[in-house]
């Protein structure tokens, strides 16, 4: 049996970080010898046995100091310790082999150090990117687990406050906010009763310490902006609350922080000072390498929310917006709870996404665009429907969804570019019917339905042949272009619908919406 310090020492090591080493070694030694100016005429001759050398000291002591190691066991600071260690180790035996062993050969200790030097500096650029991946990767405990899916109701029977009650909570509430939230707040939700609970606090402790069922309404007027762990709040309120329990949640706008910002200083000054912002407060957030080492700095606060992402939040974990009023700079959000979801867990959101569409024989599949809406947008599309309805050329009439860069980018039809992808699969054509969700596809007739699932969708739809402006005349075009596929053939078709669309993108300057 190996004594415990043997077993320390040997390892098995991770064969990637292994392989990396062998492959930043061959490009720093082709490198160095095919671009630095040396003193040989023949630096890949006289240098082949020095290169075998090093290359084997440096992995012979990384192994020694434990670099090969997995990286999830290992904390930044260990991990650039033994780098450190092993780098130091190779530079002096090294120093030791050209000084003794090769001292015949006449090699440079500038290439010994430019070699060197090279290895530290690239391996720890390596070894930042490695750790900050895994650090993304790891739970953060943002995970809020739903107890079950049952039918429950509020344990108590509510009562009405009597007027001092009611008068110390008007003054608790008028103390944090202002007199028209108050008035707001009493038409909203039974303010005055037992069953609600009111409080303002970032802290998830108190929502986690309610217990469940003992009210039908929460409210917390601190505003989302300074909450960290936005979904893992949501989902304790919707455990705590029983079925049509109501909760109301505020928080600043991105419209309401980008007028502060202008306003601060003169153009173009402002200007710069928002993009600036908006990278630091609406990029980094987003991307998956940065996103939770950019909440650990800044512990969630005054964070910068749309109204399209909260709203879909509180859709993806329960929730039914049942009414939405700005009152003092912050949005009131009233929302209740519609059901009980499984699980509630942080999104990762990049600049590409892929959308569930109905194809031929009814199978769904991935549509490739360019992200044009904000985060949690994709959960709002009944909410939208339902409450500003379909505009001219099928729609939404006013859709919050779409960011002020997605705009510019349908109508310029960029974000459709990622589309080529479908047609290269096979999962759409090059004219054809629009590929459409779940629920637009509902808004339409049964014949067109059936008729729609024969033919597989395209890239140019018939919709910029006619260009109908309400849902009938969409359904219309569509019909008559799938007709047409029926008695004429496909390929003729298309073939007279692609010089159609062309003209009208061309000369009558139709664009994406």
């Amino acid at each position: 049996m190996p004594s415990r310090r043997f077993q320390r020492i040997i390892y098995t090591p991770k064969w990637t970080y292994l392989l990396t080493d062998i492959i930043l070694l061959a490009v720093s030694f082709f490198v160095i010898l095919q671009w630095f100016p040396l003193s040989t005429n023949i630096p890949f001759q006289k240098y082949w046995e020095f290169s075998l050398v090093f290359s084997s000291v440096w992995l012979i002591c990384s192994y020694l100091t434990h670099r090969f190691v997995k990286v999830k066991y290992m904390r930044i600071g260990v991990s650039i310790a033994r780098l450190l260690g092993a780098s130091a180790l190779t530079f002096f035996s090294m120093w030791g082999y050209m000084n003794i062993l090769a001292k015949g050969e006449n090699y440079s200790i500038w290439v010994l150090l430019s070699i060197w030097l090279a290895m530290l500096i690239v391996s720890i650029i390596f070894l930042l990117f490695f750790h900050a991946y895994h650090y993304a990767l790891s739970e953060e405990n943002d995970i809020e687990r739903i107890s079950d899916d049952n039918t429950h109701k509020v344990l108590h029977a509510p009562r009405i406050y009597d007027e001092q009650q009611k008068e110390n909570i008007k003054q608790s509430i008028q103390e944090q906010t202002d007199y028209p939230t108050l008035k707001y707040l009493e038409e909203a939700v039974p303010l005055y009763s037992s069953n609600t609970y009111l409080v303002r606090s970032s802290e998830l402790f108190n929502l986690q310490k309610i217990k469940p069922y003992r009210f039908d309404t929460i409210i917390n007027l601190m505003p989302l902006n300074q909450i960290r762990g936005i979904n893992k709040m949501f989902g304790i309120v919707n455990d705590r609350l029983p079925d049509y329990g109501k909760f109301v949640c505020c928080f600043e706008p991105q419209g309401t922080v980008k007028q502060k910002i202008l306003k601060k200083t003169f153009p173009p000054l402002n200007w710069i000072n928002y993009i600036l912002f908006f990278l630091y407060k609406r990029v980094i957030p987003k991307l998956f390498m940065t996103s939770r080492l950019y909440y650990d700095i800044t512990e969630g606060k005054n964070r910068v929310l749309s109204k399209a992402e909260v709203l879909g939040r509180l859709c993806y974990c329960g929730f039914e917006i049942i009414d939405e009023k700005k009152r003092g700079g912050l949005v009131y959000v009233v929302a209740q709870r519609s059901f009980h979801p499984q699980t509630i867990q942080r999104r990762l959101y990049g600049m590409f996404v892929s959308l569930p569409r109905i194809g031929k024989n009814g199978n769904l599949f991935k549509v490739y665009k360019f992200r044009t809406m904000h985060p949690y947008a994709e959960f709002l599309q009944d909410y939208i429907y339902k409450k500003y309805h379909l505009a001219a050329g099928g729609k939404f009439r006013h859709d919050i969804r779409i960011t002020t860069l997605g705009r510019f980018m349908r109508k310029t039809w960029m974000d459709e570019w990622p589309m080529i992808i479908n047609l290269i699969k096979g999962d759409m054509k090059p004219v054809g019917v629009r590929p459409i969700s779940k629920q637009y596809f509902s808004l339409y007739s049964k014949e067109l339905q059936e008729e729609r699932i024969k033919h597989t969708p395209g890239l140019l739809p018939p919709f910029y042949a006619d260009m109908p402006k309400t849902l009938e005349e969409i359904e219309a075009s569509e019909m008559k272009y799938l007709t047409a596929c029926n008695q004429k053939g496909t390929f003729a078709t298309d073939f007279v619908y692609f010089f159609k669309i062309a003209y009208t993108i061309i000369f009558k300057r139709a664009r994406s919406k």
